[in-house]
């Protein structure tokens, strides 16, 4: 009996955030409670509002809608902690999945959260997790990065640092982009097993697997990738070995960008990639002579 009476579902609150996980493709992958909080609440803050409609639709709910994405968080978060705190019950959801996670939401639940109102997980899917959990990389440490930088630059020091975890690497990407994230990836961390998930729960659902070289070949056959993309690389040994060439070709690239001075550059790398200082202040001193045309 006990039991019973602990997986009991709590009543919808007053000045309650709710935060409810929805179908990330098929529309029957939602709880109970997800369909009961979302019938109960007054007011649903979704990232597009049409989205959600077409959701409730299917489940024949009908409650009030507000707009809350990446462009009005900040002002939309305001109005809605004023409601909290004058007691009404709101729920948070994105076009789908798990909100936050890569998804607007963060600047309302930290809001809500400093105020001392109430911030209640409704949990449902997440294609980080689901990509995981059918992958058949290791499972028992992960690292969730989210959408990597649009730009090249920023994008290859990014997957430089990610490139020194052991955990299996879960990356979102559009599929426009794909190829070039697995052409940067190959780039950074050699080959390794990866698995590209596509479409998940969709009627065109894809899982292509191997290494990133076998997987970058058959997106490169394809004429365009379509459908939402969740990309997961295993692990490396958790220090990345680095030539001298690629050495110096970051320094090249670093002092372009003029962020720091050679002392400050040198500490990073060395840190980085488990190098000497010495060995690096001395190639970035012959990196900078070759610009200067004192080394032939």
């Amino acid at each position: 009996m006990d039991d019973v009476a602990d997986s009991r579902i709590p009543e919808i609150s007053q000045g309650v955030l709710y935060v409810v996980g929805t179908p990330i493709g098929n529309l029957e992958d939602i709880t109970l409670r997800a369909l009961r909080t979302l019938g109960e609440v007054d007011l649903i803050a979704a990232e597009d509002t049409r989205n959600t409609r077409r959701l409730l639709a299917r489940h024949s709910i009908n409650r009030p809608l507000i707009s809350l994405h990446e462009h009005n968080e900040d002002r939309r978060a305001v109005e809605l902690i004023s409601k909290l705190d004058k007691g009404a019950a709101i729920a948070l959801v994105s076009d789908a999945g798990t909100p936050t996670l890569s998804d607007p939401g963060y600047r309302l639940v930290k809001d809500a959260a400093a105020a001392g109102i109430r911030v209640v997980p409704i949990p449902g899917p997440s294609a980080a997790v689901a990509a995981l959990s059918v992958s058949g990389l290791p499972t028992d440490a992960f690292l969730f990065l989210g959408f990597p930088p649009r730009k090249r630059a920023k994008r290859l020091t990014f997957l430089r640092h990610a490139a020194q975890e052991n955990k299996t690497l879960i990356f979102y990407e559009s599929p426009k982009r794909m190829a070039d994230l697995l052409a940067d990836l190959q780039e950074v961390m050699g080959e390794r097993r990866a698995v590209l998930s596509r479409e998940m729960t969709k009627t065109y659902e894809e899982f292509m697997r191997g290494t990133l070289s076998h997987i970058a070949g058959e997106v490169e056959k394809r004429k365009e990738l379509k459908g939402e993309c969740t990309l997961l690389v295993e692990g490396g040994s958790g220090q990345v070995e680095v030539s001298l060439d690629e050495l110096h070709d970051m320094i090249v690239r670093e002092l372009a960008r003029g962020e720091m001075g050679a002392s400050a550059l040198s500490r990073q790398l060395a840190g980085q990639y488990n190098l000497s200082k010495k060995q690096v202040y001395a190639e970035i001193l012959n990196v900078k002579n070759e610009a200067l045309g004192l080394v032939d």
